[in-house]
C-alpha cells in the first residue's frame, strides 16, 4: 500500500462517518510531515450549512491547528473530486498538493472549469487513489437512498 493509499483510507473512514450521519458519504483529512493535522466529513444536513462540504471542515480544522491561513507545505486527502466552492477555497488556502479519489462529474469542479485547473499554480494534484473504493461508497449511499 503506497502513502497515498494509506491517507485516502483516512479519508474514507471520514467518508463512513458522514454515512453513520445519513450525509453524503465525502471524508477528508489533511496531511502534514507525515502526520493528519486534521479531518472532516459533510456535514450539510447535521449543521443546515451548505457549505459544510468535509473539505471545507478539514481546512478550518488545519487552519486553527497551525495557526495560519495558508498550508503551502499540507496535502488534503479527500474522498470525491472537490466541488468549485471547496476547489476556491483550496486556492486561496496555498496548499501543496490535492489528493482524490473518485470524480464527480455532476458537482465536481471539473464540471466548470473543464481541463484548466481551478488551484493555486504551485498546488499539485493526483486523482484516482482508491477510486474505485470512494465511487462505491457514494454509489451504494445514493442506490439506499432511493430505495
Amino acid at each position: 500500500m503506497t502513502t497515498d493509499e494509506k491517507f485516502m483510507q483516512q479519508a474514507i473512514l471520514e467518508a463512513e462517518k458522514a454515512v453513520q450521519a445519513d450525509e453524503v458519504p465525502v471524508g477528508a483529512i489533511i496531511v502534514l510531515k507525515d502526520r493528519i493535522i486534521a479531518r472532516g466529513y459533510n456535514q450539510t444536513e447535521i449543521l443546515n450549512d451548505c457549505t459544510a462540504h468535509a473539505e471545507m471542515i478539514a481546512l478550518t480544522s488545519a487552519f486553527n491547528f497551525l495557526g495560519s491561513k495558508y498550508l503551502p507545505d499540507a496535502t488534503l486527502y479527500v474522498t470525491i473530486e472537490p466541488c468549485l466552492m471547496c476547489a476556491g477555497a483550496l486556492y486561496w488556502s496555498k496548499i501543496g498538493r490535492i489528493v482524490y479519489g473518485a470524480a464527480d462529474e455532476k458537482n465536481g469542479y471539473g464540471k466548470t472549469t473543464g481541463d484548466k485547473s481551478p488551484f493555486h499554480p504551485k498546488t499539485t494534484l493526483t486523482k484516482g487513489v482508491s477510486e474505485e473504493e470512494c465511487k462505491n461508497l457514494m454509489k451504494a449511499f445514493f442506490r439506499k437512498k432511493r430505495k
